[in-house]
Order: C-alpha cells, then sequence, then structure tokens
C-alpha cells in the first residue's frame, strides 16, 4: 500500500507547490512510483510539471465531484516514475459546491483508495488555506509536511494549522502523523535565516527534517520551463537538497517498517 503525505501551510509563499513537486521527483529519481495530486486552485504543480490548466478537461475537481474516477485522469510527467492528478481553475468552486455534502471531509479519501495500491508515494500539494480541500487532504494522508521559510513570520500561523491537525486526528483521520517541519528559502548569508533554524530546532527538535532547502535561483525557473528540478538541472543545490530530502523520508520510512516487523515478531 502507498503512503499518502499531504504538505501543507495556510501561509503561501513557503515553498508549498516547490516541495511537493520536487519531493515528488526527487522520490521517482529513487525509483519510487509517485503520484502527484494537486488539490490547489492555483494548479502551480500542475503547471510546473508541464500542463497548462486550461487544457485540462478533468482533473481533482472531477473526481471531488464523483463525475470521473482517479486512475481515468492521471497523466505521465517527464520526470522519470512521477505522475500527476492535474487541478484548473473550476476547483474554486469546489468549497461551495461541496458544503452541503454528506461525508464531505472523506471525499479525497475516498477517491484515492482506488488507486493507493498503484504507487510507493501520493504527495498532495494542498492550498494555502485551511478550508475544505485542505482538511480533504489531511483527512486522506498518513502524514503532513509543513513547510516554513527561514524569514521573520515563518512561525506565523503554524499554532492553527497545528490545531487544525489536532482537530483532524480526533475526529476524521486518527492516523495522521506529522512527517515532518521543512526548512525552506534558506539563505547562509542572513542572520535571520539562522535565527529561524535555530527557534525552529529549538522548539520542535525530532520534528524537523534535517535537510534543509537552501534558496535557489534555478528552483525558481523550472516551473517557467514546465520540469521539476530534478529535469531542468539535476546538479543544482536545489536539486541535491530535494533528492536528500527524498532520501530521508524513504530511511525514515524503513526505519519504521522494521519496528514494526519487530514488534510483530515478539509478540
Amino acid at each position: 500500500m502507498g503512503k499518502i503525505i499531504a504538505i501543507a501551510n495556510q501561509k503561501g509563499g513557503v515553498g508549498k507547490t516547490t516541495s511537493a513537486m520536487n519531493l515528488s521527483a526527487g522520490l521517482g529519481v529513487l525509483e519510487k512510483k509517485v503520484l502527484l495530486v494537486d488539490t490547489d486552485p492555483q494548479a502551480n504543480s500542475t503547471s510546473g510539471v508541464g500542463y497548462d490548466p486550461r487544457e485540462i478537461e478533468n482533473g481533482v475537481y472531477e473526481c471531488l465531484i464523483g463525475k470521473v474516477k482517479v486512475k481515468d485522469i492521471i497523466i505521465e510527467t517527464k520526470s522519470p516514475n512521477l505522475f500527476l492528478v492535474p487541478a484548473h481553475i473550476d476547483l474554486v468552486g469546489a468549497e461551495l459546491e461541496l458544503v452541503n455534502v454528506e461525508n464531505r471531509e472523506n471525499m479525497m479519501k475516498n477517491a484515492l483508495s482506488e488507486i493507493i495500491d498503484d504507487f510507493d508515494y501520493i504527495i498532495i500539494d494542498c492550498a494555502p488555506s485551511l478550508g475544505l480541500l485542505t482538511l480533504n487532504s489531511l483527512t486522506a494522508a498518513h502524514s503532513l509536511i509543513i513547510p516554513i521559510q527561514c524569514e521573520y513570520f515563518a512561525l506565523e500561523g503554524l499554532g492553527k494549522l497545528l490545531n487544525t491537525v489536532k482537530i483532524v486526528q480526533r475526529r476524521l483521520n486518527p492516523e495522521l502523523t506529522i512527517e515532518g517541519l521543512l526548512l525552506t528559502m534558506y539563505d547562509t548569508r542572513l542572520r535571520l535565516s539562522n535565527q529561524v533554524v535555530e527557534e525552529v530546532k529549538t522548539h520542535f527538535q525530532n520534528l524537523v527534517f534535517k535537510t534543509i532547502i537552501h534558496r535557489n535561483v534555478t528552483l525558481g525557473e523550472a516551473p517557467s520551463y514546465g520540469e521539476t528540478i530534478i529535469v531542468h538541472d539535476s546538479t543544482s543545490k536545489g536539486a541535491i537538497n530535494y533528492l536528500n530530502l527524498s532520501q530521508e523520508i524513504i530511511d525514515k520510512e524503513n526505519i519504521t517498517e522494521t519496528i514494526e516487523e519487530n514488534l510483530v515478531s515478539n509478540e
């Protein structure tokens, strides 16, 4: 069974979509079969891997309202082993249309349950809000990655997101865990960046990924070519950062599986 990881932060501009795209690409290069699900109405993950959202006929929106099945709209990308469930602007209307639907928080979970065994990892790029789409993603996910920019307002809104996670764990998805906090846009030249890193590590300790994503020009350029950083420039600092993050997640998964196997064998 595949592992579903949501990447969420209601604060915009923290490297959420960049991380979703490039983590997915990194896992793909490390020979994992990966599905990237774009649930952001801005559809930046869709355009970032080379598809024009205006030309997408059926996407996440149509899956959620039950018009199509997920397996029928999965498309291949230029990045090895990386597949996409695209989004388009109609997704904006989903929040309103689904409000009165029964069991509305489980629609994403139900949609993905059909294809969860076909992939090693399913990465969900969440909308920059704590609305119904993000709630659906958190209900469907096994774990959550929270990107945090190494800037002054880094921890602003984090408390609200963590409260939402607690509510989801209590009411909708008891299995949801925090995969880790990912520090992004790190600039070694700035004292502020180093202060934010220290503060986050002091507060959250083992929850913080060892890998830090550095501020990198190539990372910003890659989406304009419709490419992940791995395809665009595999030797860049950004590509190396995301490959390291991918390996860190795989290693963590392997350790968890080993512990679980040992517990079962000891019973």
